[in-house]
């Protein structure tokens, strides 16, 4: 149904498929006077030209191409076309960098809560911050900017939050707000810079103050009443085609990144378990059962062979700790980076998701309300009802026609944001080829240093059993894999 009626709206102009859709709905009533229907689509033609209502028509006239900028500093649209960008990906990146470290934990009466710290490069700040906070920030964006790409926030655990999830939480907040910071439009918001600068108690009631007398992007945005002729013709299909790529892409990064995680999960593992295999052979060296009589012969082999084990440790406890470094390593610059774009296009489909359940619906059910109304004041023309309730009937379908003209207008601006937030989502393609990088130099460099370790150790295993008078070395054999020489 949705599509049905984007393709309608496509198809017409003005606000003639108002009238039309009404009266395709109503095909079984009479039609209305042909002084009404002619009122009407001069009304529908002065819309269109001009962008707002005729008021000696008597009718509202919302001032919605008229309403001045709030923020006349803000970001100016490239010339030309405004709905392509030429944005790159080191542009966006350069926007701003955030950080965002836990502090101390601090005790209230009951439980304890967590603070972290956010720091701006852009706007050289450093402020506190709960998760609480971050919430309304959130909320705020999505008031402002219902028909853009905002991020999802990580869930809110009230009891059992462990460290894991205090610091996958912490990292899922870095990832929110560093994609908030660089986003075009969100980034010259004045929301967003409360957020990162205010330093004052009370940071959320700040937060709502500013966002109090103004409307959302649609009603402060010059272009939203002309964004239909900015759309390409097939809009829709275009839509359609980039909603199942972006799907495609999620699902496909979504796997990568639990490789990499395993990967980086592995190497840290392998770190341990080489620790503990050190910490083994120390102890093996470091044992001080007396040797039995019958193998005293030997008490000079035994001896050097647990000197020899108790330095080993050493190595083994440097190898550990390159794995660790590797896996850290692939844990930021690989795990976290895909992370980064899957919380980009997980935004993007609920962006998707939000216009078609959102405006679209809103647009059917208005459709659907005037197509009744219509009804209704045919049928009591039909029934010559007092004037009193004609005219207030007449009022409510001028008020209706007024509510469907504005969502047409949303349901195209809708259009135009979801557009563009895909061209942002491919200015962040690149990012693929900084993953991968990091993914091979973080593999290159591990088994270096790794290698240098181990080849440092090999000469320390060659005389592990020389004792005064022997000469035995290791190498490998085909049958059991050491043979002497």
């Amino acid at each position: 149904m949705t599509g049905g009626v984007m393709d309608r709206l496509s198809a017409e102009a003005g606000a003639a498929p108002v009238v039309a859709a009404a009266e395709a709905e109503a095909d079984e009533e009479a039609d209305p006077p042909a002084a009404d229907r002619e009122a009407e689509v001069q009304r529908s033609h002065h819309w269109a030209r001009t962008g707002e209502w005729d008021s000696h028509a008597g009718l509202p006239t919302p001032q919605i191409s008229e309403r001045r900028d709030p923020y006349p500093n803000r970001m100016q649209m490239p010339q030309g076309n405004p709905l392509l960008l030429s944005y790159t990906l080191q542009e966006l990146l350069a926007r701003d960098t955030v950080q965002v470290e836990l502090i101390p934990e601090k005790k209230g009466l009951f439980l304890k809560h967590v603070e972290y710290e956010v720091s701006s490069q852009r706007f050289q700040s450093s402020v506190y911050r709960r998760y609480n906070d971050f919430v309304v920030f959130h909320e705020m964006l999505l008031h402002r900017f219902p028909y853009r790409m905002v991020p999802a926030l990580p869930p809110k655990r009230v009891l059992g939050a462990d460290r894991e999830f205090i610091e996958s939480r912490r990292r899922a907040l870095r990832r929110f707000i560093n994609l908030v910071a660089r986003h075009p439009p969100f980034s010259e918001d004045v929301a967003l810079r409360l957020f990162l600068s205010f330093s004052g108690p009370d940071v959320q009631n700040k937060l709502k103050e500013s966002t109090q007398c103004v409307g959302d992007e649609f009603m402060n945005c010059k272009l939203a009443p002309r964004a239909k002729d900015f759309l390409p013709a097939d809009i829709q299909t275009q839509f359609a085609v980039s909603r199942e790529l972006i799907r495609n892409i999620y699902n496909s990064f979504y796997k990568l990144r639990d490789r990499a995680e395993r990967i980086a999960s592995r190497a840290i593992d392998n770190a341990a378990d080489l620790l503990v295999f050190g910490k083994e052979l120390s102890a093996l060296g470091s044992d001080t059962t007396p040797l039995p009589s019958w193998a005293a012969l030997n008490s000079s082999t035994w001896g050097s062979l647990k000197q020899a084990l108790k330095g080993l440790s050493v190595e083994f406890a440097l190898l550990a700790d390159k794995a660790a470094q590797q896996g850290k390593q692939e844990e930021n610059d690989v795990v976290e980076k895909l992370n980064l774009f899957l919380d980009l296009l997980q935004s993007y489909k609920d962006l998707c998701e939000r216009h078609e359940k959102g405006v679209l619906h809103k647009h059917q059910r208005a459709l659907h309300k005037y197509s009744l109304m219509k009804r209704q004041m045919m049928s009591a023309a039909v029934q010559s009802r007092e004037p009193d309730s004609v005219e207030q009937l007449e009022s409510r379908i001028v008020e209706q026609e007024n509510a469907i003209q504005t969502m047409e207008l949303r349901s195209y601006f809708s259009l135009y944001c979801l557009h563009q937030e895909m061209q942002l989502v491919h200015v962040y393609l690149p990012l693929t080829s900084h993953i991968l990088g990091a993914f091979v130099n973080s593999q290159i460099q591990g088994h270096k240093e790794m290698s240098k370790v181990w080849n440092d150790l090999k000469p320390k295993l060659n005389c592990l059993f020389a004792g005064p008078n022997s000469s035995l070395t290791l190498s490998r054999s085909p049958q059991d894999g050491v043979s002497p020489h």
